[in-house]
């Protein structure tokens, strides 16, 4: 039986009876870092390093949008977290520097660990960036642009195909900040070659969606939105085209989220719910687990944060190669959370 490390047990909390089928076991539950080297950090990642190792990415500098923010990662071994490591920036020369955004690190099945990031003065006009590397990250290649009309992944991971093609989750912001759209992308197994998938998007404003995977070609976006709730889009064949959004039951103020598959089919998402009419600037505070078998009914089991204020947010999520799952999270933006939970399902 796993057992909590900490002095205190967040519980697993259940939205009905038939929530109790599934069961969330804190294991863990620390801080990425011991001494910040900067004033604000937020919007974490996570993924899967050969030999049971994870790296995380952040950005981090004096606060969001300030020149001096750049890309940072830290590598976990051995059950700790290294020492935090600066391996991109936004320099374009002596006397020009853009803040850098939304790191997001993907390893590939043949092992080729990928990192994604934004430059620019703001979501509205950014673009997007790639590094990768061969060995676990230790070296990195030199920073490229991706090809002009591609942002690559916005927030959360990619998913790749069993063709070894890599979809993309992405979203663009209008200059005036009233349009929110989504859309996918689409490279080969290298990051190349890439092309861009449609969404019609209707009356919702939405951003930063997550890739869910069911059996038979079937796929599910879950999105961010203006409309407070978590949306949805469905694609029966394999990403190719998406049909009409629609809300979820998973109400969210405003908030990014992030959501998983995991190898037993069970699906997840890390969330901020909506509570006592909060927006999102002041809704941040509590962040949820949610779990589902069919990506239509969400089922509440487990509170990562359930605080009266404060800041929680903007989560990552995987699993690992032995079962478990990771969650990285900002914590009122001056440090990267790291969560490891147990999650079975209960035979019936």
């Amino acid at each position: 039986m796993f057992r909590c490390l900490l002095s205190f047990l967040l519980l697993c909390q259940c939205s009905n009876a038939g929530a109790q089928a599934i069961s969330a076991q804190l294991y863990k539950r620390v801080f990425i870092l011991d001494n910040p080297p900067f004033e604000s950090c937020h919007a974490s990642t996570i993924t899967p390093l050969k030999g049971d190792k994870l790296m995380a990415a952040w950005f981090a500098g004096k606060h969001e949008g300030s020149s001096d923010v750049g890309i940072w990662t830290a590598v976990y071994e051995n059950g700790k977290w290294g020492s935090p490591v600066e391996v991109a920036n936004g320099i374009v020369n002596d006397t020009l520097r853009y803040p850098c955004w939304n790191p997001v690190l993907f390893r590939t099945r043949a092992g080729k660990l990928l990192l994604f990031y934004k430059v620019g003065k703001s979501p509205r006009d950014w673009w997007g960036m790639m590094m990768t590397s061969t060995n676990n990250g230790k070296r990195w290649s030199a920073p490229e642009r991706l090809p002009d009309g591609m942002l690559g992944p916005i927030k959360n991971k990619p998913m790749q195909l069993e063709n070894g093609d890599i979809l993309y989750p992405s979203s663009t912001e209008s200059a005036d900040e009233k349009a929110w759209h989504i859309h996918l992308e689409r490279s080969d197994r290298d990051g190349r070659n890439w092309s861009r998938i449609a969404i019609d998007n209707d009356t919702f404003g939405v951003i930063q969606p997550s890739i869910l995977r069911y059996g038979h070609d079937s796929l599910q976006l879950l999105c961010r939105s203006r409309q407070n709730y978590v949306v949805q889009s469905w694609s029966a064949d394999n990403g190719a085209s998406w049909g009409p959004l629609s809300p979820t039951n998973l109400p969210n103020p405003n908030s990014g989220t992030d959501a998983v598959t995991l190898k037993n089919g069970l699906q997840l998402i890390v969330y901020n719910p909506l509570y006592q009419g909060r927006e999102w600037w002041e809704g941040r505070s509590r962040l949820y687990v949610a779990a589902s078998e069919d990506g239509r009914n969400w089922q509440h089991i487990f509170s990562l944060e359930n605080q009266p204020d404060g800041e929680y947010s903007y989560p990552a999520i995987i699993q690992a190669e032995k079962g478990l799952v990771h969650i990285t999270y900002t914590a009122e933006r001056k440090n990267i959370r790291h969560v490891i939970l147990h999650i079975a399902k209960k035979e019936n």
